[in-house]
């Protein structure tokens, strides 16, 4: 059994002294225990960036305020860039770490820089030199973020081990009182001329009636630059059309039915990243020439002129040849063949048709079985056609032995006439 601490029987004990009127009297005053005076620290010194290129640089210079009434016997300023920008060096004062995306914040590298200085309340410092940041290949629409702290804020849980930086440490200087910002953090857009080229990749279906295929269509960001949506930003999305004649019986990921359409997001616009739709479809119909899509949305994308890749086609080869109408229509020599549901037959190794060729009759119902037909007689599931021959070899010898059976139904009656007349 754990021993009492010392320290907690003394607490108990001082409780039960001060009684109902000491407790009453902590309650009411909360400013002298609960509160605590930290000092008012701000940050800023920089403006938003456009018009950079790949491999253009910026220099940034924070500048900390304290706008409270506590001096900061130290501080820390963590910069902050994302995955298109890069620190071309790290002062030896300052603790790099590359952080992984989490929690809809993307990819970035932080550098979180120590100063072993006291900032009095109203005084305004800046660094002694910038920090120089560059556009790497990819770089768009990126952001800088600065952010001041008064006590360590340590590394990120989700971001690789720190490393030490490598140039001389850099400082912080008196400067001009009224440039030190307002906030604490610090968001700035930085934006480079670069553009990001936008793929869709159809597919070519191959089957039967009957059959389920997998149809497996693909968005790509074929790059150079990745892309981060903005704060307003519409989002592209993914436009998927299956094949008329048609069923879809396992949609894709990130995908929901609209308009007689699928609708589809992605994961990531990373440079090089890609989705891969993967839907199961049934075929119901063969239609001449069936076709589907898929096609990118029409939000405005300024960084993606080439617009020539933003649709392909999904196209549909139905086996067995030729087109097919109605559930139960007539095709071909003495053979029918229609939508899911309907039977076929033909002749000479057609689909089921004579002279020992192998034919295939699909049930009607959703996921239907199938039969397969060889040489007139059947076997495995159900047919279509009812009490009907499943091939048309077998119709023609059937009406004759039918034919032959009225012949002699009818000699046979006249025979008796004529034995009752005499």
């Amino acid at each position: 059994m754990p021993t009492p601490s010392p320290a907690l029987g003394t607490f108990r004990s001082s409780v039960a002294a001060l009684g109902a009127a000491g407790l009453v009297a902590l309650a009411t005053a909360p400013a002298a225990f609960g509160e605590e005076n930290t000092p008012d620290l701000v940050v800023g010194g920089v403006a938003p960036v456009s018009g950079l290129r790949p491999g253009d640089g910026i220099d940034v210079s924070a500048t900390v305020g304290n706008k409270g009434t506590v001096t900061a016997g130290k501080v820390w300023v963590a910069y902050s860039v994302t995955r298109g920008l890069d620190f071309a060096q790290v002062p030896s004062n300052c603790q790099a770490q590359h952080v992984r995306s989490y929690d809809e914040m993307p990819e970035r590298w932080t550098a979180v820089c120590a100063f072993d200085q006291t900032v009095e309340p109203g005084a305004v410092y800046t660094t002694d030199r910038p920090l120089r940041v560059t556009a790497l290949d990819r770089a768009l629409n990126d952001e800088l973020r600065l952010r001041v702290e008064s006590a360590d804020p340590g590394a990120d849980d989700n971001g690789s081990d720190p490393v030490p930086g490598t140039a001389p440490p850099v400082k912080l200087v008196a400067a001009k009182a009224g440039g030190a910002g307002s906030a604490r953090i610090v968001d700035v857009p930085v934006t480079t001329v670069n553009t990001a080229d936008y793929q869709v990749t159809g597919a070519a279906l191959r089957g039967s009636l009957g059959d389920t295929v997998t149809m497996k269509v693909k968005f790509t960001n074929a790059g150079p630059a990745w892309v981060w949506p903005r704060e307003g930003d519409e989002a592209v999305r993914v436009v998927i059309t299956p094949p008329t004649g048609t069923t879809v019986v396992k949609r894709g990921s990130f995908c929901r039915a609209e308009d007689g359409a699928y609708v589809c997001g992605m994961r990531s616009l990373y440079e090089g990243s890609g989705e891969t739709y993967a839907f199961d479809l049934r075929i119901d119909k063969r239609v001449p020439g069936a076709k589907g899509s898929i096609a990118l949305s029409t939000e405005a994308r300024p960084f993606d002129p080439d617009k020539t890749d933003d649709h392909a086609d999904i196209t549909l080869d139905v086996a067995g040849g030729g087109s097919s109408g109605s559930a139960g229509g007539s095709e071909g020599s003495g053979g029918s063949e229609g939508s899911l549901g309907g039977s076929t037959s033909g002749t000479d190794g057609s689909t089921g048709g004579s002279n020992g060729s192998t034919g295939t009759s699909t049930n009607g119902s959703d996921g239907g079985s199938s039969s397969t037909v060889t040489g007139g007689t059947t076997s495995g599931g159900t047919t279509s056609g009812g009490n009907l021959a499943e091939t048309g070899s077998s119709v023609l010898p059937a009406a004759g032995v039918a034919a032959a059976a009225v012949a002699m139904g009818a000699g046979a009656l006249l025979v008796q006439h004529r034995r009752r007349t005499r």
